[in-house]
């Protein structure tokens, strides 16, 4: 697999579209990413997964699967190595980052806004 199977199938995902965030192209489904070409000069395509997802991938198959480094792997940001992985398996992990981005949305529309509270002051007699 490389960049152009990772752009065709993450297009072919309900909703998904095609942008760019710090000049690199990413895939976004109701405006949030949920995977990016950001690290391709390397080899990888990038997943947003959840912590607990990407340990079952890593854990499944490393040779295929790593966190970033950093904070947002420890977050979930996921590599696949491009180069290592079929286009069965490259499907099932863009639509987990594809669902987990689908998810965490209708969850964030689901609460209700604060942005409504008064913030009362309390003053010191």
């Amino acid at each position: 697999m490389d960049s152009r199977d990772f752009r065709r199938i993450a297009l072919r995902l309900e909703g998904a579209e095609e942008g760019s965030h710090m000049g690199a192209v990413d895939f976004r489904v109701g405006g949030r990413i949920f995977a990016t070409l950001a690290s391709v000069k390397q080899g990888y395509g990038n997943l947003m997964l959840t912590p607990e997802q990407q340990a079952a991938f890593v854990e499944e198959m490393p040779d295929v699967f790593l966190p970033v480094a950093g904070g947002w792997g420890r977050g979930g940001a996921t590599h696949i190595r491009l180069a290592k992985a079929s286009e069965d398996l490259l499907a099932g992990a863009l639509e987990a980052a594809w669902r987990t981005r689908v998810e965490k949305n209708a969850a964030a529309r689901r609460k209700p806004s604060t942005a409504h509270r008064v913030k009362r002051r309390t003053s010191a007699v």
